[in-house]
């Protein structure tokens, strides 16, 4: 808020999108998706040895671009973009430093209340993201609501040790990243064509 000449405190102006800059969010969700489709086919257990991939995927890729597609967010005035690519960003990071420097090894008795803690925080996070996301877009909705489900199952196995409960989480991973890849597919089409080819569902602002 702020004071007008007459004392009476009046709204600051709405912010106004930088538009000289292409919309990041189809760049963000391919990273996120690439990187989540990844993990998932190892946590699935369809090729436990994909994980390693998905380390080195997650700081290159997951990580890295995402962070820069939730800086370009910012530059665009979209604050629901560039929180949930700077976060996932992060995330992505974060699970490169477990491995690679934290070196976490299943068989250590704390890993599963790490990974549950871990799991647990990202699982709030992302259920009141799923809440905002319902002003973006159906295809933006379901990419969360998919991933809270993703993250409570994840949590779930972690805390329990119930490695079918993980498997599950991953199956539905796998089409987490494939409704993000839809929604980054549908924007990046749409955008060079300059017309709707695929529709995301715009929801009412």
């Amino acid at each position: 808020m702020s004071e007008s000449t007459a004392g009476k405190p009046v709204a600051e102006p709405p912010v106004q999108p930088d538009l000289t800059i292409a919309d990041p969010a189809p760049l963000g969700l391919a990273a996120f998706a690439l990187t989540t489709f990844i993990l998932s086919l190892a946590n699935a257990n369809v090729y436990p040895s994909a994980a390693a991939a998905a380390v080195y995927t997650a700081i290159a890729y997951g990580g890295t671009v995402q962070l820069l597609a939730g800086m370009w967010e910012f530059k665009r005035g979209n604050t629901f973009g560039a929180t949930a690519f700077s976060s996932f960003g992060g995330f992505w990071i974060t699970v490169f430093f477990l491995v690679q420097v934290g070196h976490i090894n299943p068989s250590d008795p704390t890993f599963s209340s790490l990974m549950g803690t871990f799991f647990l925080g990202w699982t709030i996070f992302t259920f009141y993201m799923l809440i905002a996301s319902l002003r973006v877009s159906g295809a933006v909705a379901l990419v969360f609501l998919l991933l809270t489900v993703t993250f409570v199952l994840l949590t779930i196995g972690s805390f329990q040790v119930k490695p079918h409960i993980i498997h599950a989480g991953g199956w539905v991973g796998v089409a987490t990243a494939a409704a993000a890849w839809y929604a980054s597919f549908a924007g990046v089409t749409n955008s060079t064509f300059r017309k709707t080819i695929f529709p995301v569902i715009p929801l009412a602002r």
